[in-house]
Protein backbone atom coordinates (compact mmCIF):
# COMPACT_ATOMS: atom_id res chain seq x y z
CA UNK A 1 0.00 0.00 0.00
CA UNK A 2 3.12 2.35 0.94
CA UNK A 3 4.16 2.19 -2.44
CA UNK A 4 0.89 2.62 -4.21
CA UNK A 5 1.09 5.19 -2.23
CA UNK A 6 4.06 6.83 -3.11
CA UNK A 7 3.44 6.39 -6.96
CA UNK A 8 0.21 8.21 -6.61
CA UNK A 9 2.10 11.51 -4.97
CA UNK A 10 1.56 10.55 -1.20
CA UNK A 11 5.05 12.24 0.75
CA UNK A 12 4.73 11.70 4.46
CA UNK A 13 4.90 14.98 6.75
CA UNK A 14 7.12 14.30 8.97
CA UNK A 15 5.94 17.46 10.82
CA UNK A 16 3.50 15.47 12.76
CA UNK A 17 6.12 12.99 14.13
CA UNK A 18 7.42 14.84 16.91
CA UNK A 19 10.21 12.14 18.55
CA UNK A 20 13.60 13.70 18.50
CA UNK A 21 14.90 11.05 15.92
CA UNK A 22 16.02 11.46 12.07
CA UNK A 23 14.09 11.73 8.99
CA UNK A 24 13.62 7.98 8.04
CA UNK A 25 12.82 6.71 11.77
CA UNK A 26 10.24 9.98 11.58
CA UNK A 27 8.74 8.34 8.74
CA UNK A 28 8.80 4.99 10.39
CA UNK A 29 6.91 6.15 13.55
CA UNK A 30 4.24 7.72 11.12
CA UNK A 31 3.14 4.56 10.01
CA UNK A 32 2.55 4.00 13.60
CA UNK A 33 -0.49 5.66 14.17
CA UNK A 34 -3.37 4.10 14.80
CA UNK A 35 -5.74 5.30 12.26
CA UNK A 36 -3.10 4.37 9.47
CA UNK A 37 -2.96 0.89 11.36
CA UNK A 38 -7.01 0.46 11.44
CA UNK A 39 -7.37 1.14 8.16
CA UNK A 40 -5.00 -1.00 6.69
CA UNK A 41 -6.74 -3.76 8.90
CA UNK A 42 -9.99 -3.30 7.59
CA UNK A 43 -8.29 -2.97 3.75
CA UNK A 44 -6.87 -6.21 4.54
CA UNK A 45 -10.58 -7.43 5.79
CA UNK A 46 -12.28 -5.88 3.28
CA UNK A 47 -14.83 -8.93 2.19
CA UNK A 48 -16.85 -6.91 -0.47
CA UNK A 49 -17.78 -4.25 1.98
CA UNK A 50 -17.91 -0.60 0.45
CA UNK A 51 -16.86 1.23 3.61
CA UNK A 52 -14.34 1.23 6.41
CA UNK A 53 -15.18 2.91 9.89
CA UNK A 54 -13.28 4.11 12.49
CA UNK A 55 -13.14 5.47 15.87
CA UNK A 56 -11.00 7.34 17.69
CA UNK A 57 -10.98 9.70 20.87
CA UNK A 58 -8.38 12.00 19.84
CA UNK A 59 -7.70 14.56 16.58
CA UNK A 60 -6.99 13.04 13.33
CA UNK A 61 -3.04 14.63 12.44
CA UNK A 62 -2.72 16.08 9.03
CA UNK A 63 0.04 13.32 8.02
CA UNK A 64 -2.96 10.52 8.46
CA UNK A 65 -5.78 12.65 7.12
CA UNK A 66 -3.84 12.91 3.96
CA UNK A 67 -2.68 9.49 4.27
CA UNK A 68 -6.19 8.28 4.64
CA UNK A 69 -6.65 9.98 1.09
CA UNK A 70 -4.40 8.04 -0.71
CA UNK A 71 -5.73 4.98 0.74
CA UNK A 72 -9.54 5.91 -0.15
CA UNK A 73 -8.81 6.91 -3.72
CA UNK A 74 -6.57 3.46 -4.05
CA UNK A 75 -9.03 1.34 -2.88
CA UNK A 76 -11.65 2.38 -4.18
CA UNK A 77 -13.97 2.72 -0.75
CA UNK A 78 -15.36 4.77 1.32
CA UNK A 79 -13.44 5.40 4.48
CA UNK A 80 -15.61 7.10 7.38
CA UNK A 81 -13.22 8.50 10.65
CA UNK A 82 -14.73 10.37 13.42
CA UNK A 83 -11.79 12.19 15.98
CA UNK A 84 -12.82 14.25 18.83
CA UNK A 85 -14.07 17.02 16.45
CA UNK A 86 -15.62 15.61 13.64
CA UNK A 87 -16.62 12.85 11.22
CA UNK A 88 -14.31 12.75 8.20
CA UNK A 89 -15.98 10.89 5.09
CA UNK A 90 -12.91 10.26 2.78
CA UNK A 91 -14.04 9.00 -0.90
CA UNK A 92 -11.98 8.59 -3.89
CA UNK A 93 -9.25 10.98 -2.35
CA UNK A 94 -11.31 13.50 -1.18
CA UNK A 95 -12.65 14.54 2.58
CA UNK A 96 -15.66 15.88 3.64
CA UNK A 97 -14.47 18.45 5.67
CA UNK A 98 -12.49 20.10 2.96
CA UNK A 99 -8.79 19.34 4.51
CA UNK A 100 -10.32 21.40 7.02
CA UNK A 101 -8.43 18.66 9.54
Amino acid sequence: MGEKMRLAGYVPNTDFALQDVDQEEKVGTLCNHSEKLAVGFAILNLNGKSTIRVFKNLRICGDCHNAIKYMAKIVGVKIIVRDSLRFHHFDDGDCSCGDFW
